[in-house]
């Protein structure tokens, strides 16, 4: 098994798309392919500036991935994802570090993510990190489409 130190830090692009769709699907994401998952629309928010793919690569293998978005003031870490090959390693804490050095240097010092109230795994694993989990924020969402 490898361990957290033989893995390589990649900055990812669009031209990765697929190869982020295919971890997305094997860590058991739920994706919109068709809506703000799609091609298109992931390289829209490449070229707008406020999306970046990180990821940790086991050889030509990508075993994690996260996107680091921001709103201009808060970085938020969204579709992180661990192949389950390569899962109680470590590498989710690390995406979640890189995130937010990715942050700092760009200037943001609030950092966040979204966690769906059955994800008790990923609630851990933010809990774990240091994050603090809000009990009096409701989310509220309008979407134009429904698969958006």
């Amino acid at each position: 098994m490898t361990s957290l130190e033989d893995l390589q830090i990649v900055t990812l692009d669009a031209t990765h798309y697929a190869e982020i769709v295919d971890l997305w699907q094997r860590a058991g994401l739920h994706i919109r392919p068709t809506g703000r998952d799609s091609a298109a629309t992931f390289a829209q928010q490449m070229t707008s500036g406020v999306q970046t793919p990180i990821g940790l690569r086991d050889g030509e293998q990508l075993a994690a991935v996260v996107l680091a978005t921001h709103d201009s003031r808060k970085g938020w870490i969204n579709r992180l994802a661990v192949d389950p090959d390569y899962r109680r390693q470590g590498l989710a804490l690390r995406l979640i570090q890189l995130c937010e050095e990715h942050f700092q240097a760009q200037g943001i010092e609030i950092w966040a993510a979204l966690i769906e109230d059955w994800n008790e795994a990923s609630m851990a694993l933010f809990r774990k990190a240091g994050y603090a989990l809000a009990d009096d924020v409701t989310y509220a969402s309008r979407r134009k489409h429904r698969d958006v």
